[in-house]
Order: structure tokens, then sequence, then C-alpha cells
């Protein structure tokens, strides 16, 4: 392999020095301007996000099934026990509706003996994440 002779290293340093010394960074400060509203809503998401806990709390499981039966169990349950959180969770292939938010296991079955009188086949869980 052949090497082309370099003939002008000292002008060339100079010029690539010269154009170095033009080129600088963003040194300007950026200022973000965001609607409040966003703000209002991500404190609203985190407000949720912090009430949803999975891992130490336990729940109670009334319907494992179809997506629309699903939906149908769920809003007559809302109609009533309106005192009970309650949503719908996807675990493939079935759609669960679970309720209640219970910190202790003793306060769940408590709920479970109520919520049986309706819902003969609901049972105690405690999920993961």
């Amino acid at each position: 392999m052949r090497f082309l002779p370099f003939e002008r290293p000292v002008p060339t340093l100079f010029f690539s020095l010269f154009l170095s010394f033009g080129l600088q960074a963003q040194d300007k400060g950026v200022t973000v301007t965001q609607d409040p509203k966003f703000e209002q809503m991500l404190n609203e998401k985190r407000k949720i996000n912090s009430s949803i806990t999975v891992n130490d709390r336990y729940k109670i499981q009334i319907y494992n099934g179809e997506s629309e039966n699903a939906k149908k169990t769920l809003t007559e349950f809302r109609k009533d026990h309106e005192q009970f959180d309650a949503t719908i969770v996807f675990s493939t292939p079935t759609y669960k509706v679970w309720i209640g938010n219970f910190k202790s296991r003793i306060e769940a079955e408590r709920n479970l003996a109520e919520v049986k009188k309706t819902y003969a086949n609901a049972f105690l869980i405690k999920p993961n994440k």
C-alpha cells in the first residue's frame, strides 16, 4: 500500500485550529414553556398512581372471562357497591374484575363475605405486579 506524501502540514494544522475556534457548543440557556394544564394533569396522574398499589394490597376477584361480560359485571357491581374501587384487568386470554384495595387480609375477608352474597364465585387475591 502506498501513502501519499503530506506536503503542507503546518498550514493545514493552522486552518483546522482556526475552524475549531469558530465552533461553539450551545451555550445559551433553554427556556421551556408548557401549558399549565399539563402540570395539573401530571399531578393528577401522580395522585392516581400513588393510590394504586398492587403488591401489598388484597383484592377480591368477582369475574374471570370475556370482555363484554366483564364490562357488564363491572357496571352492575358499581351500581350496587359504590364504596369499593373496581377495575378490569386483562390477563391473557381473559378479563378479570377486581374490586377493593384492602390493606389487611382481615379487612378483605370481611368484605368478601358481603360480596359473596351477590357474587358466589368471588375469591380473595393478593396480586403481583
